[in-house]
């Protein structure tokens, strides 16, 4: 395993920590989408996808 897939592999488990983080708190994430500022609902979101996609 080379340096890229070791850090892809650790911001994958930082995304999936970050979502179960959320939907215990039950608060949105923020993100930026098209220049603009939005909330998800943590509840919307899936930890099973492929977060960086190659």
């Amino acid at each position: 395993m080379d340096n890229s897939e070791k850090i892809i592999e650790g911001l994958e488990k930082a995304y999936k920590k970050l979502i179960r983080y959320k939907k215990y708190k039950k608060t949105p994430i923020i993100v930026s989408k098209g220049g603009k500022v939005v909330e998800i609902s943590p509840e919307d979101v899936s930890t099973q996808e492929n977060v960086c996609k190659k």
